[in-house]
């Protein structure tokens, strides 16, 4: 059995947690949700999808209440013109959800350890016109692909996609870093501690990835456990930059040429996926990070410090719940600003973690730049969570972005029922 080790950093009290959930729940006013009932393992297996209402502005349907992944991700893999559902190595055909295996699967006990899937990326990795899937294993371990078997009997095809030197940080970002148009995987690398980004094949028949490094070795936020990263424009110069907890690379045109340079900055406590907006409509971009093991959603502040560099100020913008492993923006409302999605990675240390196995939240944040305190909470549900990456695409053709999240609690799929 793996034991995490950073589940021993930043205890939280249960009871302060309770009562955080009870303020934050009084305060969004959600309507009052039915709890499903876990079923055991067998019957879960055979059992069709489950549809209630979240909340009043979100459809949730529990595909699953086993844990098979802490990563998800969608992807039409049967080219029935019909978004699918991945969890892992297992997949959920759309319309009716059934469950069906790429390659021999198993699910695991979320008491007793991890999964073998910790982020999933759907998308056609050797441009042959089938959707393959992408899985990021348990943090030292080798990332692979699954070949679509296009239709035919059997286990898909699967591949390396990196060694397990490969990868570092927790939170690998889906990021279209070259801007081609097929998404990339920004990282850090172990063996050369290297910010890096992966490419998946340019030629139609290709399998292998390259790798590309964009700053120099040695450097914050390339180790194996290492919390945080994001991509985006810092300095405001038109050019992407990379934040870490520890600072930022400021990015070049060369993408390839392993010099940018690190800028020491101070960007919080260990958190997951690293969100580059401005948020109080000062023209400055700023970073919003979420705890990953610990309690807390914050938005760091740009600002010049005393020395006269660019650094940051850390506002906390909500305390409703611990854990949340993964973070994504997407625009909810309608309104042409994107939203910020997080969610508790429910007993994400097993249960050794205080008030890890509290309610599994899901929320989202509407930002308000220019009107104090800059963000509105928003509770969608207490009975899911997320994992390690969330996804939010339309999911069901009607022009509003859904979400979907799979972690040790179960697989979700949440339709937007908001009003534009």
């Amino acid at each position: 059995m793996r034991i995490h080790p950073c589940f021993l950093h930043h205890a939280l009290s249960g009871a302060l947690l309770a009562g955080c959930l009870t303020q934050a729940i009084g305060q969004s006013n959600p309507t009052v949700k039915l709890k499903e009932q876990m079923a055991n393992g067998a019957a879960t297996a055979r059992a069709t999808s489950q549809t209630a209402v979240a909340s009043g502005d979100f459809k949730k349907t529990t595909l699953s209440r086993e844990f098979m992944s802490e990563g998800v991700a969608v992807a039409d893999l049967n080219k029935d013109g019909k978004l699918d559902i991945i969890a892992g190595t297992y997949w959920f055909e759309a319309p009716n959800w059934t469950r069906r295996e790429l390659i021999p699967s198993r699910t695991y006990d979320p008491r007793q350890g991890y999964s073998d899937s910790f982020l999933n990326l759907g998308m056609d990795v050797n441009l042959d016109g089938w959707d393959d899937v992408v899985i990021i294993d348990f943090p030292g371990r080798p990332a692979f692909w699954l070949e679509n078997n296009k239709n035919k009997p059997g286990a898909w095809t699967k591949r390396m996609l990196v060694d397990s030197m490969g990868i570092a940080n927790e939170s690998p970002g889906f990021i279209d870093i070259d801007g081609d148009g097929r998404l990339d995987i920004l990282c850090g690398d172990r063996a050369k501690k290297q910010i890096v980004w992966l490419k998946a094949p340019t030629k139609p028949g290709e399998t292998e990835w390259q790798r590309f490094a964009l700053s120099r070795e040695n450097v914050p936020g390339t180790e194996i456990f290492s919390h945080g990263i994001g991509y985006g424009d810092i300095n405001k110069d038109g050019l992407s930059d990379v934040v870490v907890r520890e600072g930022w690379f400021e990015g070049t045109t060369d993408k390839k040429g392993g010099n940018w340079v690190f800028h020491p900055a101070n960007v919080g406590e260990p958190c997951s996926h690293m969100q580059i907006l401005d948020v109080n409509g000062d023209g400055k971009n700023d970073v919003v990070s979420a705890s990953a093991h610990a309690l807390g959603v914050w938005w760091h502040e740009q600002i010049t410090d005393e020395a006269g560099k660019l650094n940051f100020r850390t506002h906390l913008m909500s305390n409703t719940t611990s854990q949340t492993h993964s973070s994504i923006m997407a625009d909810l409302n309608g309104d042409g600003r994107k939203d910020y999605v997080t969610g508790k990675r429910f007993l994400a240390h097993n249960g050794r973690d205080p008030g890890d196995a509290d309610a599994p939240i899901l929320l989202w944040f509407e930002f308000t730049p220019g009107k104090a305190p800059y963000y509105k909470e928003h509770v969608i549900d207490t009975d899911s969570g997320a994992g390690l990456n969330i996804v939010a695409q339309d999911m069901n053709g009607d022009g509003k972005t859904d979400l979907v999240v799979a972690n040790k609690n179960g697989v979700f799929l949440f339709e937007n029922k908001l009003k534009k």
